[in-house]
């Protein structure tokens, strides 16, 4: 019988560009994040826990936010940190 305290893990297909993804799979290499992405293959990433899928999330929106909305991010951050 399984114990109720273990979190499942999640084994994910992430689709992003096919020229990014690269950029992509080295950013969550330097995470720790395990993950494959072989040739002419989708990125296929293992998400242990919450902390992993924030930082995929934040990752992949690095590359495919438009500009201006990573700057009106950052914006805001400067402004709560000014308070």
């Amino acid at each position: 019988m399984e114990s109720l305290s273990q979190k499942p893990e999640v084994s994910e297909i992430v689709f992003v560009n096919w020229a990014d993804r690269w950029q992509v799979y080295q950013r969550l290499q330097e995470l720790e994040i395990p993950c494959s992405c072989a040739t002419n293959q989708p990125l296929r990433v293992h998400i242990a826990d919450v902390a992993a899928a924030v930082q995929l999330w934040s990752v992949t929106k690095q590359l495919t936010a438009p500009r201006q909305d990573l700057v009106c991010v950052l914006e805001r951050c400067w402004r709560f940190l000014a308070y």
